[in-house]
């Protein structure tokens, strides 16, 4: 029995020692890769098209649909008190207040100047719910939540009126955060592969204190 917990504590410190950048966050081992990238109001990914917009609604297009994401993100991501999702959210209503009642006006605005006051303040709601729809997720769930609790993150530490910037270098990760994704411990790591390889369970590769041999981890590491 003992000799199996022996075992069992070199497998846990060969597998610490061997799996590369583990994620801070609880919802994976490692951390998916959304690809990050700036993205313009105008493009396409960042949500419905507002066809006709000024470089300032195009703005305010793409912040109010990071507001959305963050919103649906407070609902949707309640089961892990870590991400602090609906504090997070109120804290940025309230930090960045000013920005987002802007934001607001100029994209109801630009609905009222396309289709007139009463059917562009429907359009207006029709692209409100249709934005936030887009934004439900069940199979990526994960993902998204640790994608939305990281910018809501960033967003508490921006200054007042620089919510729009946070936008522009995070929307195109927010919106591939929607697509499933797994814990890459699943799939090939050179890491992992090397290691299972190994007699890393090998008496002679211990010492006395149960730490990993200078010339065993020369074989792992190189």
């Amino acid at each position: 029995m003992r000799k199996i917990l022996k075992n069992g504590i070199r497998t846990a410190a060969l597998v610490a020692l061997v799996v590369p950048n583990i994620a801070s966050a609880q919802l994976f081992l490692v951390d998916p890769d959304f690809k990050r990238g700036p993205i313009d109001g105008s493009d396409p990914l960042v949500g419905l098209p507002i066809p006709g917009a000024t470089p300032a609604e195009y703005r305010a297009h793409m912040l109010w649909n990071l507001r959305a994401g963050l919103n649906v993100a407070a609902l949707q991501c309640q089961f892990s008190p870590y991400l602090r999702a609906v504090d997070n959210y109120n804290g940025i209503l309230a930090h960045h207040s000013k920005e987002l009642a802007e934001a607001y006006t100029l994209v109801n605005g630009y609905f009222k100047r396309v289709h007139g006051a009463k059917p562009g303040q429907k359009a207006f709601d029709d692209y409100t719910t249709i934005t936030y729809n887009n934004f439900s997720t069940m199979q990526a769930q994960y993902g998204f939540c640790q994608t939305a609790s990281a910018i809501a993150k960033e967003a508490l530490a921006r200054p007042k009126s620089e919510l729009h910037l946070l936008a522009s270098s995070r929307m195109r990760e927010l919106r591939n955060s929607l697509v499933p994704a797994y814990d890459r411990i699943g799939v090939y790591n050179p890491y992992t592969v090397r290691a299972a390889a190994l007699p890393s369970l090998d008496p002679k590769c211990w010492d006395k204190k149960n730490r990993l041999a200078k010339k065993c981890r020369t074989q792992i590491f190189g």
